[in-house]
């Protein structure tokens, strides 16, 4: 199954997290961002993944989906790697 949209726009918003500090949040305005961003922010945190609707800090669950989510990220934007055939 491929990723959707929604998913794509969730996977975005959690690459921006540092999760290596549970002292950084991110804030989504509700006004002035993209309304995929704002609707990606209200999913992950109904899905417990961040403090707040509006984006606030990763909880435990969301750091280490954060983290696989900036390792895959890392190994996909690499110019050295393996090739599929």
């Amino acid at each position: 199954m491929p990723f959707s949209p929604d998913h794509l726009s969730e996977l975005n918003l959690l690459a921006l997290f540092d999760s290596s500090s549970t002292l950084e949040g991110i804030k989504v305005h509700q006004h002035t961002a993209d309304p995929a961003v704002v609707a990606a922010a209200e999913r992950l945190h109904q899905k417990g993944l961040i403090s707040q609707k509006d984006g606030g800090y990763l909880t435990p669950l969301g750091a280490e989906v954060a983290e696989h989510v900036q390792k895959t990220l890392a190994v996909l934007t690499s110019s050295a790697g393996n090739t599929v055939s």
